[in-house]
């Protein structure tokens, strides 16, 4: 059985860079029309398309707010004109927050960060489980900080770890469709998100490279490749699931 997606489209939310690029490049290397999403990088998403546009599938770039919910709608409703069905959607549109306390974060970022991870993935599985052709595949991309707790990151975690409850729920409601609901729960990702710049928050690269018995931190391929699993056939009777990909580490 291969892992070929052609004739699949997929939707990617947060897709002009990090892991969401990741994810979407191997889809589309693997035969799929893409619909790639960005909130403000223009710039990005559009290298993005030109990327996919290379290896010769459609593509095309919307802008969508995900915390505002008639954005998520009219993402969706964008796509499906221009493709006419949906098979994939992968949540992964998010924001980081580190090294702040529990005595130190503000209601404004509290606000923010579940506005964009939690209500944002809530919405878009919600339009995901509305529009994915039977078959399909729904994957949301959480964090390890959902199954270790982190100094620092309680909002941060707290707000990934919200949708991972929606996983579980959604699994059992759609599942006699033959869709499959599942997360990926990625460590810390090096050369993405807060660990763009490898010189940016070094004490804390230092901490998960130390918990880490395989010595490094994830790469967005290693992110890509349960991607790739979750949405071919080979995940067909995998439901309800959060798989870490963390190198075995305690944190």
């Amino acid at each position: 059985m291969s892992t070929s997606l052609k004739n699949k489209v997929a939707l990617i939310t947060g897709s002009a860079r990090g892991l969401g690029k990741a994810i979407a490049e191997r889809y589309a290397s693997l035969g799929a029309d893409i619909v790639i999403n960005y909130s403000r990088d223009k710039a990005s998403a559009e290298e993005v398309v030109k990327n996919i546009k290379a290896l010769g599938v459609q593509v095309i770039a919307i802008q969508a707010d995900v915390s505002k919910v008639a954005e998520i709608k009219r993402l969706f409703e964008e796509a499906k004109k221009a493709f006419g069905k949906i098979d994939i959607v992968v949540a992964n549109a998010g924001i980081e927050m580190v090294e702040t306390p529990v005595t130190e974060f503000t209601e404004e970022q509290f606000d923010r960060l579940f506005s964009i991870n939690s209500k944002g993935s809530y919405f878009t599985m919600q339009q995901a489980a509305l529009n994915v052709e039977d078959n399909g595949r729904i994957i949301y991309v959480a964090s390890s900080t959902t199954a270790f707790p982190v100094k620092g990151m309680a909002v941060y975690g707290g707000s990934k770890t919200v949708p991972r409850y929606l996983v579980n729920v959604l699994s059992q409601e759609i599942g006699h469709r033959g869709v499959t609901v599942n997360s990926i729960i990625p460590f810390a990702v090096d050369h993405s998100g807060i660990f763009a710049d490898p010189n940016s928050y070094p004490e804390l690269r230092k901490s998960l490279l130390d918990s880490c018995p395989m010595g490094r931190l994830a790469e967005v391929e290693d992110v890509a490749n349960i991607a790739e699993f979750f949405a071919s056939p080979l995940s067909s009777f995998v439901n309800g699931q959060h798989l870490l990909v963390n190198g075995g580490a305690n944190q």
